[in-house]
């Protein structure tokens, strides 16, 4: 994980998380701290900004301090820019750190060079956590600025030539549409990373519902790899995809064209105090 003085999560409970990111401490919304007591009542005054939903999906911020619009936190080589979005997002789920680790794992015992497709990419943790390990990577988000956020994230973390330390191609795409079209070219992969939301928008108005689209971009991607798959690491945040279930759609999916082990794990963060705040499901394929 992050060290404390990167990230920390403070506190959760009412439906809402507090969490420090570097020197900043912020209240947050968090639907999986719901019906949950707070231990720390008093540590939720020290809250530099609080974000309070106005919608399903949009609120707003109110600040008790004066903060910068953008700060960045470290985790080893990985530099990410944060900022408060009017969504509530900061630009990374710390949860992930887990999976970044044992990404840069799976690339640094290949045998052979590992091009890595990273779906749902985000502000692009796992790219750079995979290229830094020395695997290529093509980062795919729907989101124009969330990419253009992501390779700020690596002109951070490289520190100098970005396309001579890390070997990244950034794509402003749908999933499912980007994967079709690899398949059509013939192109092949050895490992795939997936975090797809429970809803979502392309880039020209597609429609992404996982209970409906998950099934077939898995297949997609275990043809675009059959054969030579170093890892699939498939990363959920819907209540109704259980670990059960996951596991099983991915044994449906993914399996049919790749033989190999499957490891389930719940995506936690942790208080210093060792409560637990249950972040979803990490769903871990390799090769037998």
């Amino acid at each position: 994980m992050f060290t404390p003085e990167m990230y920390q999560l403070l506190d959760f409970g009412d439906g809402h998380r507090l969490e420090r990111f570097g020197p900043w401490v912020l209240d947050r919304p968090c639907p999986a701290a719901e019906g949950v007591a707070r231990s720390d009542p008093a540590a939720w005054a020290t809250a530099d900004a609080r974000f309070e939903r106005t919608g399903a999906t949009e609120g707003r911020w109110s600040l008790a301090r004066e903060m910068p619009e953008r700060w960045t936190i470290a985790r080893g080589s990985i530099q990410l820019e944060l900022k408060r979005t009017e969504f509530g997002h900061l630009g990374v789920f710390p949860e992930h750190a887990a999976t970044w680790d044992w990404i840069a794992a799976r690339v640094q015992e290949s045998p052979q060079p590992v091009v890595v497709m990273n779906l749902f990419a985000y502000t692009g943790g796992s790219t750079l956590a995979a290229a830094a390990a020395g695997a290529e990577v093509v980062h795919v988000d729907a989101a124009k600025n969330v990419v253009a956020w992501a390779r700020r994230n690596a002109e951070l973390s490289s520190g100098t030539d970005l396309k001579s330390v890390l070997p990244i191609r950034w794509i402003v795409e749908d999933a499912t549409k980007f994967a079709r079209r690899e398949l059509k070219r013939q192109n092949c992969y050895a490992a795939v990373i997936l975090d797809p939301p429970s809803y979502g928008h392309g880039p020209r108005g597609e429609v992404w519902r996982l209970s409906k689209h998950l099934p077939r971009l898995l297949t997609l991607c275990g043809e675009l790899t059959a054969g030579q798959c170093r890892f699939m690491l498939l990363s959920c945040h819907t209540p109704e995809f259980d670990a059960r279930r996951l596991e099983r759609l991915v044994r449906e999916t993914w399996c049919s064209t790749s033989q190999g082990t499957i490891r389930t794990e719940p995506l936690v963060l942790r208080t210093p105090a060792g409560r637990e705040l249950p972040s979803g499901i990490a769903v871990y394929w390799e090769p037998s």
